[in-house]
């Protein structure tokens, strides 16, 4: 990994990712550390940056659009009653220093701030493993803690009275191409029955490509999936689906997804042995 602004990701020596650590962005857009692009071993981008359709889309990363009514996502805010609102409440994720830095990974750590003040600690782990020819694996675990002296709590537009909408966590803005992805878990598929809804894995399938995403500890398999592909190709986790997710002082959120980045469009038995492969101790 090279350069203080930029890293590159390698696998085997091939180049699949670069992390941006200190981008320079709108405070509108919630400033934050991003993979992007990522790519397949074949060479096939499967993120997006700023999309016209959603400008706060920032390739791969953590973002969560209401801490104690702040927004660490971009774009508007969701108020109830009221809906989507331009408001002046962005924070920012701000590149703190790297504990280990090596050309397949890095154990960084990042400060949560808004409103001139420390609100989380974060420490960011990613991982590049070689899984086969065709895939590999991006392991990514963000432990969030709770640097103030009173009670925080992790909201989503969902628990702010925006039904369907409890994003927030880890994201994943994929590829869009002219025609809407798949997507499949184990037993279900289509946007409809998977949205919403806790799976140990989940599949995106674009034209020559496949991600499939996997909740590593139990409090992330727990965690419900957002997924878009209709309106845009997105998959993200939901720290706070049906309420606030509680962080008292001192204490952390820990979360864990391991995501397979395969060329080619993978059925499920294939997709469920590369996660089981990309999981294992």
């Amino acid at each position: 990994m090279t350069g203080n602004n930029s890293a590159v990701l390698r696998v085997a020596g091939r180049p699949v990712g670069r992390y941006v650590i200190r981008p320079e962005l709108p405070a509108r857009l919630s400033p934050r550390p991003y993979l992007h692009p990522v790519t397949t071993l074949a060479g096939t981008v499967v993120t997006e940056l700023s999309p016209a359709d959603h400008t706060h889309h920032l390739g791969v990363g953590v973002a969560v659009p209401d801490v104690e009514g702040h927004n660490f996502w971009g774009g508007r805010t969701f108020v109830r009653d009221q809906g989507p609102t331009e408001l002046d409440n962005h924070g920012s994720q701000r590149h703190t220093a790297f504990q280990l830095r090596d050309p397949d990974g890095f154990v960084e750590e990042l400060r949560w701030v808004a409103g001139g003040a420390d609100l989380l600690r974060e420490r960011r782990t990613v991982a590049a493993t070689e899984l086969t020819d065709d895939a590999w694996a991006l392991d990514l675990t963000f432990s969030l803690t709770n640097v103030t002296s009173g009670e925080l709590s992790i909201g989503s537009p969902a628990t702010n009275g925006r039904p369907g909408a409890a994003y927030g966590g880890f994201f994943w803005r994929a590829r869009k191409e002219s025609g809407a992805p798949d997507v499949f878990t184990a037993d279900k598929e289509g946007e409809a029955d998977v949205h919403g809804r806790s799976a140990d894995w989940l599949a995106l399938a674009g034209s020559t490509w496949t991600l499939v995403f996997a909740g590593a500890t139990d409090d992330t398999r727990r965690d419900p999936w957002f997924v878009r592909t209709e309106e845009y190709p997105g998959v993200g986790s939901s720290l706070a689906h049906d309420e606030r997710l509680p962080v008292p002082p001192g204490e952390t959120v820990v979360r864990r997804v391991v995501t397979v980045v395969a060329d080619g469009r993978l059925d499920r038995n294939v997709a469920a042995a590369l996660v089981r492969k990309a999981v294992s101790p």
